[in-house]
């Protein structure tokens, strides 16, 4: 589904990724994990081609992303839930699903907003509350309900639970399972470890822009070392 090889970005003159490399496969939940400031974001960000990267490839069904602007990389299939959230403050909750619809990929069973309130039945009451007047939870549900409203092949989640109540995190989670189980592959960013390694095949752990460590959950959870070395936990 997702190969990333030798990824290289800047940020101006000052290099961020320092040679990333991580591949999953077709229905797997991937994880990116690292203290703050270890590179997750600007991976994120690489991908979409929201930041140029500078060398290296990335592969996306066999399809090169690197070089292709944001709009021609979501296109192909690739659905994000960005850190803090950027929904549109003046649409209502509704209009923020609409704004984003669409099927490029023809699946013949695609993400609709029924869909949506069937998996967040919070947003569905909420339909015509402005952007702007939904609680940070509810902007959470709303972004990724709009990021399927893309129905990708891949969706990504920066900072997925980040700031919520303990019932919000509970809920989000509980959808994301749900998401997997409908085979949809997911890339993920969150510091709720322990709730990460329930959904998640694999795990990749960043240091200073490049991959240190990757495993499965039961790997993560066993070994202390990297726990510790690498999370701080």
């Amino acid at each position: 589904m997702l190969k990333v090889e030798n990824l290289v970005s800047h940020y101006g003159n000052s290099q961020a990724l320092f040679g990333m490399d991580f591949a999953f496969g077709s229905g797997q939940v991937a994880t990116l994990l690292g203290r703050n400031g270890m590179g997750k974001t600007t991976t994120i960000k690489s991908l979409m081609g929201i930041v140029k990267a500078s060398s290296g490839s990335i592969l996306f069904d066999d399809v090169e992303l690197v070089g292709r602007e944001s709009f021609k990389i979501a296109n192909l299939g690739i659905g994000l839930v960005p850190e803090g959230r950027q929904i549109f403050p003046n649409l209502s909750l509704r209009e923020n699903l609409v704004a984003t619809a669409s099927n490029h990929l023809g699946f013949k069973d695609p993400w609709t907003i029924d869909k949506v309130y069937a998996l967040f039945p919070e947003l569905a009451t909420r339909s015509s509350s402005m952007g702007n007047l939904l609680s940070g939870g509810e902007q959470q549900m709303l972004a990724i309900g709009r990021a399927l409203m893309t129905n990708p092949k891949l969706l990504i989640l920066d900072e997925a639970t980040e700031g919520l109540a303990p019932l919000v995190r509970k809920n989000i989670w509980a959808a994301l399972n749900r998401i997997k189980g409908e085979q949809m592959s997911i890339l993920v960013v969150d510091k709720n470890l322990k709730d990460l390694l329930r959904i998640a095949d694999v795990n990749f752990i960043i240091e200073r822009g490049k991959i240190v460590w990757s495993g499965t959950s039961d790997e993560l959870r066993a070994d202390r070392d990297a726990l510790h070395r690498y999370l701080g936990i």
